[in-house]
């Protein structure tokens, strides 16, 4: 039988791997990108899994000041779409870690969704 030194040593070591994981996978997440798009392709944002917005992008055919309204509306459309992939992405990323660790389903891990 272990002493309760070593059970809390081993604790503590347990719990330095999960942050160091979870560190890790939260620097994943800020290099992996999504692409949210409206307008059939004429408005797209690239984000990162963390919501880190990388660019817009915007077809000429849009900068008509008649057409204001609408463009302001396509890009709140893309940035919408690219969060909510991201979203997805981020669940998809943290879900495999925390499969990882051996964890039961549903156990709620701060920082693990």
């Amino acid at each position: 039988m272990k002493s309760m030194e070593e059970m809390l040593q081993a604790a503590q070591q347990a719990a330095e791997t999960i942050q160091k994981q979870m560190n890790e996978a939260q620097a994943k997440l800020d290099s992996l990108e999504v692409e949210g798009v409206s307008g059939g392709g004429l408005v797209k944002i690239r984000c990162t899994a963390k919501g880190r917005i990388l660019g817009v992008s915007i077809d000429d055919s849009l900068i008509v000041p008649a057409d204001k309204q609408m463009l302001e509306d396509l890009v709140t459309a893309a940035f919408n779409d690219a969060r909510a992939k991201a979203d997805r992405v981020a669940n998809d990323e943290m879900g495999k870690m925390q499969q990882g660790l051996g964890l039961p389903p549903g156990f709620n891990f701060p920082g693990l969704g």
